[in-house]
């Protein structure tokens, strides 16, 4: 489980990426470089990181479902997940 402040630290980002999505395309299209450093620096969308949504680990997570590999794993396996089970063959 990831801390509360990680959990809170990318929910901050995003907000700050979508409030100055604006104002960064503005200034990328006309190329005023001294413009863009003014901007913070978290409100770049390269700083973004994908967490799971339920634990909030950041490693090994499945963009598809929104999940790291063990949250999905459990789930598939309790049949949580709709379409998803165990292969065998």
């Amino acid at each position: 489980m990831a801390k509360e402040s990680l959990k809170a630290r990318e929910v901050k980002r995003a907000k700050m990426v979508a409030k100055y999505a604006e104002k960064r395309a503005k200034y990328l299209a006309e190329g005023d470089y001294e413009a863009l450093q003014t901007i913070p620096k978290n409100a770049s969308p390269v700083r973004l990181h994908n967490r799971c949504k339920i634990t909030g680990r950041s490693r090994g997570y499945m963009r598809q479902f929104g999940l790291s590999r063990i949250q999905f794993r459990e789930m598939a396996s309790e049949g949580l997940i709709p379409g998803v089970k165990k292969t065998s063959w």
